[in-house]
């Protein structure tokens, strides 16, 4: 049921709530519904699992890049980044609470990440979000916040 409230409400009798469809011309819709997250319209936790492991395959195959993540196996690393994403965009909390605040800086302060590196990262993400299919703004959105969140953490300009 969609309930308009009057937006005058010195008269008393303007202002009560209205059920169904009112013939006032200055009411204001409300709704308790929330607006979708960017992580549903996506398609949620497996649009995330996908971004995650075409990026991962990427820097398996990047020595470079490889050589910046110090645990033998990804799996570790893949599921921090799906839950951050996750988080992130809308869905579920579940980064903050096996981590806590997501610290980005601090979390990568100790790994030196120049330009070339960012580069790196970024191509092997902009292939993994290509991948995605998503619709042209949906991907905007998504490629625009990578792409800033990439350049962030640049720590050093040595090589």
């Amino acid at each position: 049921m969609i309930q308009r409230r009057l937006s005058r409400s010195s008269d008393s009798r303007r202002a009560r709530t209205l059920t169904g469809v009112g013939r006032c011309q200055n009411a204001r819709v409300t709704s308790t519904e929330p607006a979708p997250s960017f992580y549903d319209v996506v398609g949620g936790h497996d649009t995330f699992v996908r971004l995650v492991d075409a990026f991962y395959a990427g820097v398996v195959a990047d020595p470079e890049l490889r050589s910046m993540y110090p645990e033998p196996d990804l799996a570790p690393a893949a599921h921090r980044l799906t839950m951050f994403l996750e988080q992130y965009w809308g869905g579920p909390t579940t980064y903050s609470a096996e981590r806590g605040h997501p610290r980005l800086g601090m979390r990568h302060a100790p790994f030196a990440v120049n330009p070339a590196a960012r580069d790196r990262w970024l191509a092997h993400m902009r292939t993994a979000v290509d991948g995605l299919g998503l619709p042209s703004l949906l991907h905007a959105t998504l490629w625009d916040y990578l792409e800033r969140a990439a350049h962030s953490m640049v720590n050093t300009f040595e090589e």
